[in-house]
């Protein structure tokens, strides 16, 4: 009997699998179904962000920031409209602070919750993804009352935020599937100001979110799928330059918001949590715990903008445009406003990096500026690049269904690895 060869096949996973997230394109070394090596291929998202930010003014880039990772929207914003404040030495309001954080946090429930619908779907929870969304619909509403837009808001400027808070919030109209009393109980909530939303919000969200428990946490096939799966060590973290949770999930308490905190977090009591085995399921319970939290910061900031209203965007018509009464008042306002939109301002040479706590780690904004309207160079620092780099470390010995499980605990968004 003649002797066989017994060898390796390499398996393309990706880039139109509906587990890989976008365009992961992860070229596995398999021997039968375990993984001996994990190659990710990136770059079919690419759109460059940085070249296309360093050829326009820089009020122009607020909205490139958005698309990057999309599903963190207002947090991008935050590390970018934060690095040129840094530069030009601005003076943010009190209250547009206090709006930078509670839609911060927003941001970060409006992640957690797409991540807890789509890591569920991909490791087999089907009804959790449908829940998730119930809540994220309404926070959704949200951003569309401050901005005019769901997803890509751009509504953080140099200096403070675009405007107030609306006094209205957006409603659902009559229709031959909601009518009558039923409408009136889904329009409850949205008879006073966005503020007025989201207090009825956060008294109702710990009760949702202990339903996503109840499917989830004790569930056994979900335990199987990720207790002791993709182990991630304290130092291991560190090495890879994990942030967020990834590192947390490890037991680091890292975080931004306590170690270098910025915008209101220092007036805000939060806690946060941290794992102990540093495998999948530690990583979901952080990320279930961290949207208890934000919904703290949240009811904290509401119950503050009630009370203090105020100025959201620094008087310096450098910077931020006139208000339109003052504009077709006063010629001096006008030529700011035409200024302002066409030219934009220039930034004092230098250099500087302004990060913030998003929803997957710490995302980062490096500027460099020769003192023109643009910036000479900007190079964006995601989190999701440096965990999907450690992919090959950690699915190593796992079985096929384990790596569709990483990928689901690295939280990965293609935007912002490709840019």
């Amino acid at each position: 009997m003649s002797a066989q060869e017994i060898r390796n096949y390499t398996l393309n996973f990706g880039p139109q699998h509906p587990a890989a997230h976008g365009v992961l394109r992860l070229v596995l070394e398999m021997d039968g179904e375990v993984v001996q090596r994990a190659d990710p291929h990136i770059g079919l998202l690419h759109r460059g962000t940085e070249k296309l930010a360093e050829s326009k003014p820089f009020n122009q880039s607020i909205g490139y920031m958005d698309r990057l990772d999309y599903v963190s929207m207002m947090c991008n914003e935050h590390a970018y409209v934060r690095a040129i404040e840094q530069l030009m030495g601005i003076e943010v309001p009190e209250r547009a602070h206090y709006i930078r954080t509670m839609f911060d946090e927003i941001t970060r429930i409006l992640n957690h919750l797409m991540w807890i619908g789509s890591n569920g779907l991909d490791l087999g929870a089907m009804a959790v993804f449908l829940y998730a969304f119930r809540e994220r619909e309404e926070l959704m509403d949200c951003y569309e009352a401050v901005s005019g837009a769901r997803l890509h808001a751009t509504y953080y400027r140099p200096g403070g935020v675009y405007r107030d808070l609306p006094d209205a919030m957006p409603k659902y109209r009559e229709s031959p599937w909601r009518k009558g009393p039923e409408l009136k109980r889904i329009n409850e909530w949205r008879e006073g100001s966005l503020l007025d939303f989201l207090e009825a919000f956060t008294d109702d969200f710990p009760r949702r979110v202990d339903e996503y428990e109840s499917l989830l946490t004790d569930n056994r096939i979900w335990k199987q799928r990720t207790v002791g799966i993709g182990v991630v060590s304290p130092e291991k973290a560190k090495a890879w330059g994990m942030t967020g949770p990834m590192l947390r999930g490890s037991g680091v308490a890292w975080d931004l918001r306590k170690k270098q905190p910025y915008a209101a977090y220092d007036k805000i009591d939060f806690d946060i949590p941290v794992g102990v085995q540093g495998d999948c399921y530690d990583r979901y319970l952080v990320r279930v715990e961290e949207m208890r939290q934000s919904n703290r910061i949240i009811k904290q900031c509401v119950e503050w903008l009630k009370r203090h209203p105020g100025p959201v965007i620094a008087k310096n018509y450098k910077v931020a445009p006139p208000s339109r009464v003052e504009m077709k008042d006063d010629m001096e306002a006008l030529i700011h406003h035409f200024k302002l939109f066409t030219e934009g301002y220039s930034v004092p040479a230098g250099e500087v990096y302004a990060a913030v706590e998003a929803p997957k780690g710490e995302f980062g904004a490096y500027i460099v500026s020769d003192g023109a309207n643009k910036p000479f160079r900007l190079k964006l620092r995601a989190p999701g690049f440096a965990h999907l780099s450690s992919m090959d470390e950690f699915v190593r010995g796992h079985m096929l269904p384990d790596v569709v499980a990483m990928i689901g605990t690295y939280d990965v968004v293609f935007g912002e690895i490709d840019r």
